[in-house]
């Protein structure tokens, strides 16, 4: 029998980057159940774009590579709904998908290794110079408006450049099927070329 453990699936419209910072509101009771379940083991569940369907109602068709989500943060104001934030992890590949009896997906997957470190060259400075100063100006807006929280992380790795690839992927105004594949690729250097060409060509750079 395998024993291999099924991950909890979160179908959204929307494309989670390892390392990033994901606000969720969370109502719909199997999703409730099913982060109270994580929050009492201390596991991830799966962040997945749906590729077909919706995000309340019936299972969404899941994309085929998702991001696991680990809970950092969360609080009830109201009954029955959660406000959570969580990290982005490791990326994993679908291998099985199993309906449960709540309309709630799990799947096995196959863990993607992290990107590889990539040494810094100016394209990893051009894109860290100019994300350094998005990070600024999101810093001074949410100083100024109440309620405003800014998407990136606390602690900025700009040396990184898979973080800085993926903060960039995150923030892009790309289609969301184009955020998805652009989490697919494998290897940060790919990911941060497509980045610095998009920047250059947009006259960021």
């Amino acid at each position: 029998m395998d024993s291999t453990p099924w991950l909890p699936l979160f179908p959204l419209n929307t494309v989670l980057f390892p390392g990033g910072i994901l606000p969720l509101r969370v109502f719909e009771a199997r999703y409730v159940d099913m982060v109270r379940a994580c929050m009492k083991d201390g596991s991830p569940f799966g962040v997945v774009r749906i590729k077909a369907g919706q995000e309340v109602g019936r299972a969404a068709q899941p994309d085929t590579v998702g991001c696991l989500a680990h809970i950092r943060h969360w609080d009830m104001r109201e009954t029955g709904i959660l406000l959570l934030q969580v990290e982005g992890g490791a990326r994993f590949s679908i291998l099985e998908t199993r309906l449960l009896a709540d309309q709630g997906l799990e799947a096995r997957v196959d863990m993607i290794a992290p990107d590889p470190a990539v040494a810094p060259d100016a394209m990893l400075l051009d894109c860290a110079r100019a994300l350094k100063a998005v990070i600024a100006d999101l810093a001074m807006r949410a100083a100024r408006e109440p309620g405003f929280v800014s998407p990136f992380p606390p602690a900025a790795r700009l040396d990184d450049a898979a973080w800085v690839a993926n903060r960039w992927c995150e923030i892009l105004p790309i289609p969301l099927e184009a955020r998805q594949k652009l989490m697919e690729l494998e290897g940060a250097d790919t990911r941060l070329e497509i980045v610095h060409q998009y920047l250059k060509q947009h006259g960021v750079i």
